[in-house]
């Protein structure tokens, strides 16, 4: 049972095991990311349900270019397709999606549909619907190094909360809660800076079969934690 209030500000998750999912079944990899497709829409819908004031989706990573052309080729078609059919459930659900990561590196009509989504769904007041494609950790960190250099900020004026004002998450608060599913237990270049004090979630579950009801679990587990950010207990649960 979800302790009303108490749900996590931002999650993140890190959505593992497609391939596996597929390989397991006798199926091609590509069916194993149109389930996690179809997974990531019921998790997206029950965030926002739940009040999340943001959801981060790892869905492409830098290192993903390296995969077969053909499997890329399809990724980013499944994307495009995905990102026109649920523009209309990103407004029905008063959800601004953002895309984050070297989003350049996408075929050009790829990002034509990106920044329409990203467009359409500005003025919307719900959950910051946010999903790294073409996205590293270190990658970001060093573009906001740069920015930072280009901008002219003397170094004894760099703080902390001025850094994070340059990475592509500018203005969303950091992920409390990163799940992770497939049974890997690494961060795999997600976050790394906004992942300093997140609470972690790993399960054996594949990202196909990850139900609304491992979600809730997930949920649950991170309230019964206890978050200290360095400093005294302080649960999750707490009023």
């Amino acid at each position: 049972m979800l302790l009303s209030g108490r749900i996590p500000g931002h999650v993140g998750i890190i959505m593992d095991g497609n391939g596996r999912w597929a390989a397991l079944r006798g199926l091609p990899r590509i069916e194993g990311h149109r389930r996690g497709v179809e997974r990531s829409r019921e998790v997206i819908e029950l965030s926002a349900e739940l009040g999340l004031k943001a959801l981060t989706l790892y869905a492409f990573s830098t290192e993903n270019w390296r995969r077969p052309s053909t499997e890329v080729a399809t990724l980013m078609k499944l994307l495009e397709l995905y990102l026109k059919k649920e523009l209309a459930v990103f407004m029905r659900n008063n959800i601004v999606f953002k895309a984050i990561g070297d989003v350049w590196r996408l075929p050009g009509h790829i990002q034509d549909t990106i920044t329409d989504a990203e467009e359409k769904t500005s003025q919307n007041k719900g959950m910051f619907l946010i999903t790294a494609l073409s996205y590293s950790g270190r990658d970001e960190i060093l573009r906001a190094i740069r920015k930072v250099l280009y901008s002219g900020v003397k170094p004894e004026d760099l703080t902390e909360d001025l850094f994070a004002s340059y990475l592509d998450t500018a203005g969303i608060p950091a992920p409390d809660l990163i799940i992770r599913t497939s049974g890997e237990m690494r961060i795999s270049n997600f976050l790394l800076w906004q992942a300093a004090y997140s609470e972690f979630y790993f399960t054996e579950t594949l990202w196909p079969d990850f139900s609304k009801d491992e979600f809730l679990l997930a949920i649950q587990d991170y309230q019964r934690r206890e978050r200290r950010f360095g400093s005294i207990p302080v649960r999750a649960d707490a009023p």
